[in-house]
């Protein structure tokens, strides 16, 4: 990027923006967060044996952002026009601990991270209108991504906390 590039005010605008590569990242650490909440609190109740709390808030808020990984990481690859392989790998890369990290990493490094969304095919249906949507309204993909996150934590939530069915 030249001088003129960079100080110009749509070079830092364009800078600023949501794109599939920081997007991406920022799920990715905020799901290695989560597993390290989930892996201390399951430390804290199964070696220390001190309390199983963490182990309910953490793994709650690692099964949320586990699907919310999942979501993001179809919305950047249908963008970035990646192979079913790459897909799949992605999805994979949730389930080790940290590994979305590794992903983020070998992703950005291969290139397929990189760009901005793309436009929509303007006739037909395609899953690329549907990601164009949400990504031109960044409210209502925040709001759908919320109510994930409730749906998710409230069923996994009142089922650590009211306990298994028909127990007395």
């Amino acid at each position: 990027m030249t001088q003129t590039q960079a100080t110009s005010p749509e070079a830092t605008a364009d800078d600023r923006r949501l794109t599939p590569r920081v997007l991406l990242r920022a799920v990715s650490i905020g799901e290695a967060i989560t597993w390290a909440l989930l892996l201390t609190g399951m430390f804290l109740k199964y070696v220390t044996q001190t309390t199983d709390v963490l182990v309910s808030v953490g793994g709650s808020l690692h099964g949320a952002m586990f699907m919310v990984y999942l979501v993001v990481t179809a919305f950047v690859g249908i963008n970035q026009r990646w192979p079913w392989w790459m897909f799949g790998l992605g999805w994979f890369a949730a389930i080790p601990p940290f590994a979305t990290l590794v992903y983020d990493w070998w992703a950005e490094r291969r290139g397929a991270l990189e760009g901005g969304w793309r436009e929509a095919p303007s006739k037909g249906f395609s899953l690329q209108r549907i990601v164009r949507w949400f990504v031109d309204r960044p409210i209502t993909m925040s709001a759908a991504v919320i109510v994930l996150a409730v749906v998710i934590l409230t069923g996994s939530l009142s089922g650590a906390l009211v306990g298994p069915t028909g127990a007395h």
